[in-house]
């Protein structure tokens, strides 16, 4: 875990007795996805640190929703706000401003200020692998990516998938989009559809409630396989996912409330977690999968960790189109 290195709480920011905790979710608690991560990293603060905690979720993730709902919880003179997201950074900064007396936390962004900084689960490293893995299994050499909006996470894991999949099947053709929904489940499925109409037998799914959307044209489909996020998939889909870039999203949250609890919270940083635990990031795998292809990914990973394989998360290529 990335080391939670620098200056001590000041007294005016320590923490009272009465540890509350407080976070924006700018989706649904429950999408099984990425916000319900979130949300279960809220309740893990809870039970564990034993926080006092309030949330905010179904906030539509735009500029003036995000800020009242920053605001209504800010009033209530929370230890921490923890805005879950990288599309919150805009609107924490703006708030932040107003309320010095008040921690903030972004997850899975990059701001900072006086009292704010970022905790990033480092899920293109998980995403590289799955693209490594997917250049690995691909039988008809096309392999796609979706997911819904164009935040920095999503990006970042858009081009660690792209550069994994160069690295062990160069030939391969892309297919990629951002549909601009991640909970839309009838758009997810005409999306998946058309990718595997042109010819993807393995996606990348980077959605929330959406994913519903490509499981279901995928089970319509033979022979194609899709790689989830966040959390493990093919537990539930055996029959669709043959595997997932882990990135235990909770465990951001989680670590920026532990520190403000234990008085080692700084602001002003961005405080990064990778494979290096596989709590909180890894690639998990089908059982089917080869142990020639697992063999082949275990080293692949050994080498990120150690630094001989610099994952990069540009992408400046075609996307696709409906």
């Amino acid at each position: 875990m990335a080391a939670l290195c620098g200056l001590s709480l000041s007294p005016s920011l320590a923490v009272a007795d009465a540890f509350e905790v407080a976070m924006l979710l700018p989706g649904q608690k429950d999408d099984g996805g990425f916000m319900e991560a979130g949300y279960r990293g809220l309740e893990r603060i809870e039970a564990e640190l034993g926080a006092e905690i309030s949330y905010e979720d179904g906030i539509a993730p735009e500029p003036d929703a995000l800020e009242a709902a920053l605001r209504r919880l800010a009033d209530a003179g929370p230890d921490l706000i923890i805005a879950h997201g990288g599309q919150n950074s805009e609107a924490v900064m703006t708030v932040a401003a107003d309320y010095p007396e008040v921690l903030f936390s972004v997850t899975q962004g990059d701001v900072t200020g006086d009292n704010v900084s970022s905790y990033e689960v480092l899920q293109e490293q998980s995403a590289w692998l799955a693209g490594a893995a997917a250049g690995l299994l691909t039988q008809s050499g096309v392999v796609g990516h979706i997911s819904g909006i164009r935040v920095t996470p999503g990006l970042k894991g858009r081009g660690g998938f792209y550069h994994g999949l160069q690295h062990t099947r160069p030939d391969a053709d892309f297919l990629t989009i951002f549909a601009g929904d991640q909970d839309d489940v009838s758009l997810a499925h005409d999306v998946a559809s058309a990718q595997i109409e042109a010819g993807a037998d393995i996606i990348f799914t980077m959605l929330n409630a959406g994913r519903q959307g490509a499981i279901e044209a995928m089970q319509e489909a033979e022979g194609v396989w899709q790689f989830g996020n966040v959390r493990e998939w093919h537990e539930d889909y055996p029959e669709v996912f043959a595997g997932s870039a882990i990135a235990n999203v909770s465990m951001a949250g989680f670590v920026a409330a532990e520190a403000v609890k234990q008085g080692s919270w700084s602001s002003g940083e961005v405080v990064r977690i990778g494979l290096e635990n596989p709590e909180a990031v890894r690639l998990s795998l089908a059982p089917w999968v080869e142990d020639d292809i697992v063999a082949e990914l275990d080293r692949l990973a050994a080498e990120i960790v150690e630094g001989s394989i610099e994952v990069q998360t540009s992408y400046d290529g075609e996307e696709f189109s409906l």
